[in-house]
């Protein structure tokens, strides 16, 4: 097979456990409420538990020179499903809120493991189609995000709550399947490196530090979207309904601009997709915090399909530059995408304690403007990688 061919198989298979292990990490939400009654756990000890869960990726970065050098990432992505189902199996039957935190802890570590290597696959298997590859990867995230929820509560309702650790042997399924159409051509492929941080930093902080630019810009509007739409349409509407429809629509598009964008990168070019969507997501995020009726709805399903959009394209620029240590640079965007975005969340909502959601909404896309600055500096990759950025 040619190294530039798209193995429509293989990318498929990655793109489904990215979709079988977020649905595993998507189980906090709809379960927290059982887990607070149970344990007679406070909102700020509740809250806690996505902190717990989101500090292993502070390691990103050492976990990718891991994989690199000992040219683990197939084994990484073949495990991972199973590792991080088993601590999110049994969040039901822990009897004490430390062990809680110490399952939400190992799932995090799992969960850096998984998702540091794995677009390194997809890059592998996606030749010269890379933002093709990382739409499929993306989407099986998103989806998952989408309908892993309701699995969780089917789940607990089928199996109960002390028996609900039987989700587990779908992730065992996955890693299985994993192992054996991955191995063989990884195994033959697997070269031992002795990279560091500071040399794969060095390969892509052309890229890098303009990507952060546009991370930093793009938060405010990711978090104001993501987690406080709902909480903005329930004070509007008084109808947590239609708050919660609100958000279930936000991520459908999402999940369709995640699919398209990198496909379409491949063709136009990555700079070309960015700037469109990098430039009608602020545009649609302010019409939509004005507007009324199906103005605003449509408002909503762009700002989802556009926003959204960005992190496979951004994931492909960073493979297409990262020759020498693809999962360290992986993980070095991942920490920057991680801190940013922790960051932007919390200043959101002291900006909306004190000025309002409208205006936290709005501030946050005038900030979502400032990233067309830094992706006229995102200098072009290597032609032999990629098409022309412009």
């Amino acid at each position: 097979m040619k190294p530039r061919d798209f193995q429509t198989g293989r990318v498929s298979l990655v793109a489904f456990s990215h979709f079988v292990h977020d649905v595993y990490t998507s189980f906090l939400a709809p379960l927290l409420p059982i887990m607070i009654e149970k344990l007679s756990l406070s909102l700020s000890q509740a809250g806690l538990l996505s902190t717990v869960m989101q500090i292993p990726a502070l390691f990103n970065p050492v976990i990718g020179l891991f994989a690199d050098n000992r040219g683990l990432a197939r084994w990484l992505v073949v495990l991972s499903p199973t590792l991080t189902a088993i601590p999110m199996s049994f969040i039901l039957n822990v009897s004490s809120y430390p062990l809680l935190l110490g399952l939400f802890f190992c799932t995090g570590i799992s969960v850096a493991l998984y998702h540091v290597p794995s677009p390194v696959l997809i890059a592998k298997y996606s030749g010269s189609r890379k933002g093709k590859g990382m739409s499929f990867f993306m989407t099986g995230g998103e989806a998952a995000r989408t309908v892993g929820p309701m699995i969780a509560v089917a789940a607990v309702s089928f199996l109960g709550q002390d028996h609900f650790y039987g989700v587990l042997g779908f992730a065992v399924l996955t890693s299985i399947l994993l192992y054996f159409f991955l191995e063989k051509e990884e195994e033959q492929t697997r070269i031992k490196r002795n990279g560091s941080l500071t040399a794969s930093y060095r390969e892509i902080r052309h890229v890098l530090l303009p990507i952060s630019g546009i991370l930093s810009a793009r938060s405010f509007m990711h978090a104001s979207m993501g987690v406080f739409i709902t909480v903005f349409i329930e004070k509007e509407t008084g109808n947590l309904w239609l708050a919660g429809s609100a958000l279930a629509l936000y991520e459908a598009f999402g999940v369709l601009g995640v699919l398209s964008a990198g496909t379409l990168s491949d063709r136009i070019g990555r700079q070309r997709v960015l700037f469109w969507v990098l430039t009608a997501a602020p545009v649609a995020m302010l019409i939509f915090v004005f507007a009324s009726g199906w103005v605003k709805i449509l408002m909503l399903m762009i700002t989802g399909f556009t926003v959204l959009s960005t992190t496979p394209v951004m994931l492909a620029i960073i493979q297409e530059n990262a020759r020498e240590n693809p999962s360290a640079a992986n993980g070095l965007f991942m920490m920057t995408s991680f801190a940013v975005r922790s960051l932007a969340v919390f200043f959101a909502g002291i900006i909306g304690d004190l000025a309002g959601l409208e205006k936290m909404f709005i501030l946050s896309a005038l900030i979502g403007f400032g990233a067309i600055p830094f992706l006229l500096r995102l200098d072009r990759p290597s032609p032999r990688k990629t098409p022309p950025l412009t």
